[in-house]
């Protein structure tokens, strides 16, 4: 028996199902898949801020002493042992002697709310604490953050894969300057630049003069971290074949580096900036004690001293909520600045 060759017209189902117009990618994305995408990462930034509210409250509940009577002692300005008759009016207000559990459910219960307490030492609201506070260290973390992205970009477009040695020397500055501890650099610029030559405000200068130096202490270590972190991918997207046509059709060499190259080298940078932003609060602890000024640094760091818990579980909440919402923007970011990743986000 001879088998007919297999057509079109033996099969005839198959053409009726077949599509003919082509489906985009954008077509074929299930707005399920969206909405999924977008629950889990809302998802992840309330565990992250979960986690670090959780871990800040058990960290400075269960730390040796007695709250009250510390707490009792940096009001009166005596260090003793008190009475249980003194003690008794802070355990009511502040609820020391309930059981943990019971002091927990209550955190999480005010944090829902909106409420993050009141402050043991100032007996004010923490949202008033923090909000009297927070305007100076956004202003320094985001200067900070101008300053290291702008010397990065400066220096990557200007030495990047130039002369051997002009190329090493700078790769070798980046690595230098990532490695200086905040502390130490704060300090040298302080007696150089402010003591030594007077250019700047010794200690607690308002105005744009006043942060420059707070501003250099925390943006030159991250200026070197962004310098490595993109210089790699730089230096690979120079030898890509869009940029040979780019040099082909006449466009100068710092236009190809600026047009086309420095966007794909972005990439990595912008990655290190959604963790720069988190990492720029701890710093501003440093700086704006080496330089005093005022901001969530001094604040900090008077609670820890004084076991203030609200306080400081309620800073470490918003350098977690700033952390996630970084990031948040950063994954906006890479869209925009490569519309490809928009396929795979």
């Amino acid at each position: 028996m001879t088998v007919p060759p297999l057509t079109a017209t033996t099969e005839p189902h198959q053409a009726t199902t077949a599509d003919p117009t082509p489906i985009s990618p954008r077509q074929r994305t299930d707005p399920r898949l969206v909405v999924s995408l977008i629950l889990r990462k809302l998802g992840g930034a309330a565990f992250v801020v979960w986690a670090a509210a959780s871990l800040t409250f058990l960290m400075q509940a269960l730390l040796p002493g007695d709250r009250a009577t510390m707490l009792l002692n940096q009001q009166t300005g005596q260090v003793q042992e008190r009475s249980a008759e003194e003690l008794a009016p802070i355990n009511e207000m502040f609820g020391f002697t309930d059981p943990l559990l019971v002091q927990y459910l209550r955190f999480l219960g005010g944090l829902l709310r909106g409420d993050l307490g009141v402050s043991y030492q100032l007996l004010q609201p923490v949202t008033t604490v923090i909000g009297d506070q927070i305007a100076p260290t956004v202003i320094l973390n985001f200067s900070s953050l101008v300053v290291a992205w702008v010397i990065a970009l400066v220096l990557l477009v200007l030495t990047a894969r130039r002369v051997g040695w002009v190329s090493r020397l700078f790769s070798g500055l980046e690595a230098a300057a990532a490695a200086l501890p905040q502390y130490w650099l704060g300090i040298i610029l302080l007696v150089v630049f402010a003591l030594g030559l007077g250019l700047f405000p010794v200690v607690g200068g308002e105005g744009p003069l006043g942060l420059v130096l707070p501003a250099l202490t925390l943006g030159l270590p991250l200026a070197g971290f962004l310098g490595q972190t993109m210089r790699a991918e730089f230096e690979r997207t120079l030898h890509e074949p869009f940029v040979l046509t780019a040099r082909a059709r006449g466009m100068s060499d710092t236009g190809v580096r600026i047009r086309h190259v420095l966007r794909h080298a972005l990439l990595p940078g912008l990655t290190l900036t959604g963790w720069a932003i988190g990492s720029l609060f701890s710093g501003a602890v440093i700086a704006e004690n080496v330089f005093s000024r005022p901001g969530l640094g001094g604040v900090l760091v008077d609670a820890v001293n004084g076991r203030d818990l609200p306080v400081v579980c309620g800073v470490v909440m918003l350098v977690a909520l700033i952390y996630v919402v970084a990031n948040l923007v950063v994954d906006t970011a890479y869209v925009l600045v490569d519309p490809r990743l928009k396929l795979t986000h």
